[in-house]
């Protein structure tokens, strides 16, 4: 059986970024860092910028994709989104090694498969992903306002996932966000809340899960105390078997 795992160089407002690997293929999930902030992260995995087999982009807000072009450009790195997201991307920035994806169509970039799927989210053609070895499963769903039908079938019976947990409804309505801002964040297009993806953990077979992580914290709208109990309320086991994404330090390799 292949060698599948997945990190993260770190996950918020601040800056997304995720790696998959799978044998040799080495695949980046967004970069919102700086080229200099990503070498160092990368470092800490023992992973080199020459070692990307390609970056594959969710959608064009700056958290996820401000690091993309540059680090494509300084080490010819092939880059992957939908044409919506281009359209937006290249207001801003060029791209030498593009390539598009449907967002219903598989593709694969050496070991890994890659079964993109849209989300509700306010971007031009936002996707999340699930990637495969060709046994095990690996699910990420971060930057989605709501749950549809169709992500709970991509995400069933995943072996690990990755779980927005952005914020917890009573603290982002408490808090000190302007209502307009309130309203999006919490809106059909905008960002999950603790319950609602406790929810989806709850409609999907999870009998496969080895690893679940809480990503995308919002740090003023939510705490960690709060993601566990509700994810661990949801899967019926102890707050400590969840893991937590980090804005910081992401979170170490793990292995599928």
């Amino acid at each position: 059986m292949s060698s599948f795992r997945f990190a993260s160089l770190g996950s918020g407002s601040k800056g997304n970024a995720t790696v998959v690997q799978c044998e040799e293929t080495c695949v980046l999930v967004d970069c919102g860092f700086s080229t200099r902030e990503v070498e160092k992260r990368l470092q800490r995995l023992q992973i080199t910028p020459q070692a990307l087999a390609a970056i594959v982009v969710t959608h064009e807000h700056s958290d996820h994709v401000q690091g993309v072009a540059r680090l494509s450009r300084k080490y010819d790195i092939p880059v992957w989104m939908t044409a919506g997201t281009y359209a937006r991307c290249q207001q801003r920035d060029d791209y030498p090694f593009l390539s598009l994806f449907n967002s219903h169509q598989a593709f694969a970039i050496d070991a890994l498969e890659i079964q993109p799927f849209p989300v509700p989210h306010d971007a031009r053609e936002p996707a999340q992903f699930v990637f495969s070895n060709g046994a095990q499963r690996l699910g990420i769903l971060t930057d989605t306002g709501c749950i549809t039908a169709h992500i709970r079938d991509m995400l069933d019976g995943v072996d690990a996932l990755l779980l927005e947990g952005n914020h917890d409804l009573e603290m982002l309505m408490n808090g000190s966000y302007p209502q307009q801002l309130k309203q999006r964040v919490a809106g059909r297009t905008g960002h999950l809340s603790n319950d609602q993806a406790a929810g989806l953990l709850t409609d999907i077979d999870c009998s496969h899960l080895q690893h679940i992580v809480a990503a995308h914290l919002s740090e003023k709208n939510n705490h960690p105390d709060k993601v566990l109990e509700t994810f661990s309320d949801a899967l019926n086991c102890s707050p400590d078997w969840i893991e937590l994404a980090d804005q910081e330090m992401g979170f170490d390799w793990k292995v599928i």
